[in-house]
């Protein structure tokens, strides 16, 4: 039984581009990486209905949200060196 085959982010994004630039039918690029002509479609799809992603202000707020996740680590950094510093006088 064959296993499947799993593909990165950055070859199903070069196929993409080379399916959207028309300079090879779907088919030919299919037998050049030996992918189903249908898995190509697929990925042509998913890559132009993504694509106003790369534009989009959600990484501002991406940034955000990941500015907010320090913070609350850093919080509790510091409740745990209190707690720490507390325990050491203790069996000192």
């Amino acid at each position: 039984m064959k296993t499947r085959r799993k593909f990165n982010a950055e070859f199903k994004a070069r196929v993409a581009l080379e399916a959207i630039k028309e300079q090879f039918t779907i088919s030919e690029l299919a037998s050049k990486h030996q992918i189903h002509p249908n898995q190509i479609q697929q990925w042509k799809k998913q890559f132009l209905e993504n694509a106003a992603m790369v534009f989009s202000s959600d990484k501002a707020d991406l940034r955000q949200d990941q500015d907010d996740q320090i913070a609350k680590l850093y919080e509790q950094i510091g409740k745990l060196q209190v707690a720490n510093d507390f325990l050491k006088k203790k069996l000192s």
